[in-house]
C-alpha cells in the first residue's frame, strides 16, 4: 500500500548532498543502470568489496597500513574478516580536528552548560590517556564507566581507544546487578563513575551503588571519580583518583596505537530481558566506517552541522553519536529528564544551540504529542535540517504530527538496527521522500530483505528482517563464547548463512521498510502473524489510553491476544471503553487484531533504554521467571502481571 508522502527534498538539497555528490562519483566510475537511490543500493549489495573501498577512500579514514584486501569472503557469514593488512586508531580519526572550534556542548537539565573546543578536547584525550598508561592499561584491557552522558564520558572512550583499550560504559540508572551482569563478565582493570547525577529536579548519588559494584569487581584496579554532583567523596573507595588530578597536565601528542581493523575497541550487550546480557564485542575499524557512511551520506552530516541523540551512554546511540566527532561537526550532549522542567525543555534546547540533526525516540515524539506540545510555537527550527527516531515504531500519528506541529520542510528519518551491529539496517536518506509511517530506504552495502519463515523474500507483505550478506560492523565476536555457538544462535540458526533480525517488517516496492516490532513478540493466534506496533498505533492514540502492552497467551492449543492498558487518571475501563478499543482496531487494522482479552495493569514495563518489553510480559504470564530485572527501568511493575489473567 503506497502511503502518502510527507516529504520531499528540493533538487538543491540533493544536489548539495554528500550522498548525491557519492552517487554521481559510483555512476561515473562504474556505469549504474539508473543514476538514482535504488540503483546504488543494489550496486551496493552485489559489489561489496567494490563498495566499502569506494566509501574507505571518500571518507579518507586515517590509517597508518593500508588494507591489502577489502573482505575475504563476502559469501561467508559469520566470520567474514575485513580491510585485512589495515591498521588505524579509532580515536585518531575522532580527534583529526584540533581548531578552536567548538567539539562538544553539554547541557544539564538544570540549564547548566559546558563547552569544549576540538583542541581542547585532545588535549583532555592526551592528558586521561596518558594516566591509562601510567596505570598499566594497554591492548585489549577493559575499562568500564558507571558515567551520565557528560564530555568527561567522551574524553574518557576516546582515552581507552587511543591507547588500544576496550570501552565499555553503563548509565547510573542500571541497579548494581545490572551493572554487574554486564561488568562482570569483561573484568575491567578500571573504572570511570560519577559521584552522581540529576534526574527530573532530583540530585541522586551514585557512590553506594558504585561500592556495590565494586565490591563485586576484583579485577578493578583503580577507580577515576568525577565529580559532577559537587558531592564526591574518594575516601569512600581504595585506589580512587580524582578526575581532575588524573593525568599527566602538561601539553603532549597522543601516541594512537595502530591496531587491526578488527580489534576490538566497544562492548556492548543485548538488553538481557530473558537471560544473562549478551556481551557484544564490536570492532574499531567496522564501527568507524558504518558510522561515518550512516552520518555523512544517510544523515548528511557536515562539519557546520550541530547534532544531538537523546540517550545515555547505556545504549548504542551514545556510541553512534560521538561518532560524528570524525566528521568536525560539533556533538551536544544532554543529561537528564527530558521533559523537565518542562515538556518542551529539548526542543527550545534544539533553538538556542542550532541543532541541525535532532535524534531521539519515538516515545518522547509520542508524549509531545500527548503532552500537546507545538513545537512551531517555540521556533521556526531554521536550521533542523533531519529529525531522527528510534527505539521503536514510530507511528503513522507521529510521523503527522512532527509535519503538522513541528517543521514542513524537516527529513523525518525513521531508523533502525541495534546494539547487536551498533548501527542501522534501515534508515533515512536526503535524495528520498518521506512517506507515512515508513523508514526511506534500506542502508548502503547493507543487504536487508524480508523473508517468509520458508525463507521466500516477500515485497509488500510481513515476513522477517533479514541480511543475506556480510557488512564490516557485524560482531567481531561475542565475550566468553570461543566457539561461537551464542553468537550462531543469536542471529543464524533461523536462515542458514543469513542474518536474522528478529524484526517483523514490510519493504514496499519502492523500497521503503515499514517496521511492527520485534518478530519474538509477535502476536500468532490462528496462525496468522500481527506485529504489536500496528496495534500500539491505534491505542495509544486513543484519548483514554496513556500506555499499553500486548502479548499472545498460549491457550487451549491455540494464541490468544491479550491488551494490558494504563488509563490515564480518572479514567476507568468499563464495557463501553471495551467495546471503543475493540471497534478503533477492529476499524483500524482487521478484526483478527481485536484482543481477547482487555485489562488494566498500573504500569507497563520498559528497558533502561526506553524499549517496551512484550517478552518479560509474555513471559510472567506464562508462569516463567524473568531472569535479568536490573535490565527494566520499572521491574517491579511484572508483578501485577503474575495471575491477573486466571
Amino acid at each position: 500500500m503506497n502511503q502518502p508522502i510527507l516529504w520531499q527534498p528540493d533538487e538543491g538539497r540533493m544536489k548539495n548532498s554528500q550522498m548525491y555528490e557519492f552517487l554521481n562519483l559510483i555512476d561515473k566510475k562504474y556505469h549504474l543502470h539508473d543514476s538514482n537511490y535504488a540503483a546504488l543500493h543494489q550496486w551496493s549489495v552485489e559489489n561489496i568489496a567494490d563498495f566499502w573501498m569506494e566509501f574507505w577512500d571518500y571518507a579518507q579514514i586515517l590509517n597508518s597500513h593500508q588494507y591489502n584486501q577489502v573482505v575475504d569472503d563476502p559469501s561467508k557469514m559469520p566470520g567474514t574478516n575485513w580491510f585485512s593488512g589495515a591498521k588505524l586508531n579509532f580515536a585518531e580519526n575522532l580527534l583529526q580536528y584540533r581548531s578552536d572550534k567548538t567539539a562538544i556542548i553539554f547541557r544539564g537539565e538544570n540549564g547548566s552548560e559546558k563547552r569544549i573546543s576540538q583542541r581542547e578536547l585532545y588535549n583532555d584525550v592526551y592528558r586521561v590517556a596518558s594516566g591509562l598508561k601510567k596505570l598499566g592499561v594497554g591492548i585489549g584491557d577493559r575499562v568500564a564507566a558507571f558515567m551520565p552522558n557528560i564530555p568527561e564520558t567522551v574524553i574518557a572512550m576516546l582515552a581507552t581507544a587511543s591507547v588500544g583499550a576496550i570501552w565499555s560504559s553503563s548509565s547510573p540508572d542500571f541497579g548494581i546487578k545490572g551493572v554487574l551482569d554486564r561488568f562482570s563478565q569483561i573484568e575491567p582493570k578500571v573504572i570511570f563513575a560519577a559521584d552522581g547525577y540529576f534526574y527530573n529536579g532530583k540530585q541522586f548519588d551514585s557512590q553506594e551503588k558504585l561500592r556495590g559494584i565494586l565490591e563485586k569487581l576484583p579485577t578493578v584496579q583503580n577507580v577515576i571519580l568525577v565529580d559532577f554532583t559537587g558531592k564526591r567523596d574518594t575516601t569512600k573507595f581504595d585506589n580512587a583518583i580524582r578526575w581532575e588530578h588524573f593525568g599527566n597536565h602538561e601539553a603532549g601528542e597522543i601516541h594512537f596505537e595502530q591496531l587491526p581493523f578488527s580489534h576490538p575497541l566497544y562492548i556492548m550487550y543485548s538488553s538481557g530481558t530473558t537471560g544473562l546480557p549478551k556481551s557484544i564485542v564490536h570492532s574499531a575499524g567496522g564501527t568507524l566506517i558504518q558510522h561515518l557512511k550512516e552520518l555523512r551520506l544517510h544523515c548528511d552530516l557536515t562539519p557546520d552541522d550541530t547534532i544531538f541523540y537523546f540517550t545515555t551512554c547505556g545504549w548504542m546511540m551514545w556510541n553512534w553519536v560521538v561518532s560524528s566527532l570524525a566528521v568536525g561537526s560539533t556533538l551536544v550532549l544532554f543529561d537528564g529528564n527530558p521533559f523537565y522542567p518542562a515538556p518542551d525543555a529539548l526542543l527550545k534546547m534544539a533553538d538556542e544551540l542550532d541543532i541541525s540533526i535532532f535524534g531521539t525516540s519515538a516515545k518522547y515524539i509520542a508524549s509531545l504529542e500527548d503532552a500537546g506540545v507545538k513545537p512551531k510555537q517555540i521556533s521556526s527550527f531554521s536550521k533542523l535540517k533531519a529529525i531522527t527516531s528510534t527505539g521503536s515504531p514510530l507511528t503513522n500519528e507521529s510521523f503527522e504530527y512532527v509535519y503538522r506541529e513541528w517543521k514542513t520542510d524537516v527529513q523525518l528519518s525513521s531508523i533502525a538496527g541495534g546494539t547487536d551491529i551498533i548501527s542501522c539496517f534501515v534508515l533515512g536518506n536526503p535524495l528520498l521522500p518521506v512517506h507515512t509511517g515508513e523508514i526511506q530506504c534500506r542502508g548502503l552495502g547493507m543487504a536487508v530483505d524480508c523473508f517468509d519463515l520458508s525463507g521466500k523474500p516477500l515485497i509488500g507483505e510481513k515476513g522477517e528482517l533479514v541480511c543475506k550478506k556480510p557488512f564490516p560492523s557485524m560482531p567481531v565476536y561475542f565475550w566468553n563464547d570461543p566457539d561461537g555457538a551464542k553468537y550462531h544462535k543469536a542471529y543464524f540458526e533461523v536462515y542458514p548463512n543469513i542474518w536474522h533480525h528478529g524484526d517483523y517488517v514490510v519493504i514496499s516496492e519502492h523500497g521503503g521498510v515499514t517496521m511492527y516490532g520485534r518478530s519474538d513478540a509477535t502476536l500468532n493466534p490462528g496462525g496468522v502473524r500481527i506485529g504489536t506496533a500496528e496495534i500500539y498505533s491505534i491505542v495509544e492514540n486513543m484519548d483514554e489510553i496513556d500506555d499499553s502492552v500486548i502479548v499472545g497467551q498460549q491457550w487451549h492449543g491455540d494464541e490468544r491476544v491479550v491488551l494490558f492498558i494504563k488509563l490515564k487518571s480518572g479514567i476507568n475501563l468499563d464495557e463501553n471503553l471495551i467495546k471503543k478499543i475493540s471497534t478503533n482496531i477492529r476499524s483500524g487494522c482487521s478484526p483478527r487484531h481485536v484482543p481477547a482479552i482487555i485489562k488494566t495493569v498500573n504500569d507497563i514495563p520498559y528497558t533502561l533504554n526506553g524499549k517496551k518489553v512484550e517478552v518479560a510480559v509474555k513471559k510472567i504470564i506464562h508462569g516463567e521467571e524473568v531472569q535479568n530485572r536490573d535490565a527494566l527501568r520499572n521491574p517491579e511493575c511484572l508483578e501485577e502481571f503474575r495471575g491477573i489473567l486466571e
